[in-house]
């Protein structure tokens, strides 16, 4: 099992001021439609060759549409790039979108 956190977990650590590190692993359309803010953009096919933009000292939460694409990313950093400190939101933005922050646009 993949280590992961629901939506209002992680609004709750965003709220209570945690350092974490949002990658955003959708693609560059979809981040344009709607993001969680703060968030950083590295597609999952740019992951391979951006991967030292991650911060091995910071907790990261991976996000995606509905959270498949995000645990492939973190699979693949925690394998190949050894990284440990990795999350991933169950249920991606949509989950998000509606059972945190209206505001950001479901699709």
């Amino acid at each position: 099992m993949l280590p992961e956190l629901t939506a209002s977990e992680l609004h709750a650590r965003l709220q209570n001021g945690d350092d974490l590190q949002l990658i955003d692993v959708r693609q560059p359309e979809e981040y344009a439609f709607c993001r969680i803010e703060g968030s950083v953009l590295i597609p999952l096919g740019e992951l391979a060759q951006r991967a030292e933009e991650i911060d091995p000292d910071r907790p990261t939460v991976l996000i995606c549409h509905h959270g498949v694409r995000s645990m492939q990313a973190l699979a693949y950093l925690q394998h190949r790039h050894e990284l440990t400190n990795l999350l991933n939101l169950r249920g991606g933005i949509h989950a998000w979108s509606t059972q945190v922050d209206p505001s950001v646009a479901v699709y």
